[in-house]
């Protein structure tokens, strides 16, 4: 019950990740939990699927607004701070608005909770922060090394670094999903890359865990498996049944074929647990039941790559596959 009776504020809580985040604090019976958001629509839309539940209040606005932000935070304990713009492509068109939303939002919100001496604020970033190739991974990145910073406030940073959510908006699975219900050719950027993949549940889990231990500073990165783009087109076809081509697209614009959670450079000072990897912002930080990381980077091209069964059950357990 580590959210009773506090006051919780999910920044982004619309989306994919805070809906579910949202859903988990509820069980703690906390005594309100402020939902933050710029779409009036999907506010709507998550307060009818909460049936409008007391605890919940919903709050529009933009994370570029420093004063609003100031605002919404009085008499908060926990921010857990999930809104971004996240789409590759629409960051390499549009630049400055990644910046503004993704680094100058994040600084606004360290004001934010500085000011109003919130206890612990989370940050979703995303394996693209790692050795960046394109705006949306090195807007990460800062925004990362921003709430790290020290600071002489009582309000303690903590990062989460995920790799791709199944099922979440703009994933790769309700593309090719989409794709094979219209008929569509699939396209595939190449069959080889290769991806850390994360079920809702993983993500919803390693978020609250990482928020409950963090002790300042630190960034945690979930052991998660490791999926080959063809393997998952295949499968998708295979289970509808139909006649469906592929298309090879190419990498697009700052795309990797492969993704990165962590450096050579942080694991040399980084910690290993059952489930996660723990980088502290203090070299000498201890964690309990953990010992020392092997040093070498955390990258999907080292990593084994599970088989078709093995993604086909993890395609069941995220629920984005009918059971045949």
């Amino acid at each position: 019950m580590f959210f009773k009776d506090k006051t919780i504020l999910v920044i982004g809580g619309t989306g994919t990740i805070g809906t579910s985040v949202v859903k988990e604090i509820l069980n703690d019976n906390p005594k309100k939990i402020k939902i933050f958001s710029r779409d009036e629509h999907k506010q709507h839309q998550v307060r009818e699927r909460f049936h409008h539940h007391s605890v919940l209040q919903f709050l529009i606005g933009d994370i570029r607004d420093l004063n609003r932000l100031e605002e919404v935070m009085r008499d908060v304990d926990f921010v857990f701070h999930l809104a971004a713009m996240k789409r590759v492509d629409a960051c390499e068109e549009n630049p400055l608005e990644a910046v503004e939303t993704n680094i100058i939002g994040s600084s606004n919100i360290r004001s934010a909770a500085i000011k109003n001496n919130v206890k612990k604020v989370i940050f979703t970033s995303s394996d693209k922060a790692i050795s960046p190739t394109n705006t949306y991974g090195a807007t990460k990145l800062i925004a990362e090394r921003l709430l790290a910073a020290p600071s002489s406030s009582a309000t303690t940073f903590v990062s989460v670094r995920f790799g791709n959510v199944m099922g979440s908006r703009g994933s790769v699975i309700p593309l090719f999903q989409e794709q094979i219900k219209t008929n569509q050719l699939i396209t595939i950027t190449d069959p080889e890359m290769t991806r850390f993949m994360m079920t809702l549940s993983q993500a919803t889990s390693l978020t609250l865990q990482a928020l409950k231990e963090s002790k300042g500073g630190e960034v945690f990165v979930l052991k998660m498996p490791v999926i080959r783009l063809g393997d998952l087109a295949d499968l998708l076809i295979q289970q509808s049944g139909l006649s469906i081509s592929t298309e090879l697209i190419g990498l697009k614009p700052g795309e990797k074929m492969y993704e990165e959670l962590m450096t050579y450079d942080e694991s040399q000072h980084a910690w290993e647990l059952d489930d996660m990897f723990v980088i502290p912002s203090d070299s000498k930080s201890l964690y309990s039941d953990s010992k020392k990381v092997k040093r070498g980077t955390y990258r999907s091209n080292d990593q084994e790559v599970v088989t078709k069964h093995q993604l086909h059950q993890l395609l069941l357990e995220a629920g984005l596959l009918d059971k045949r």
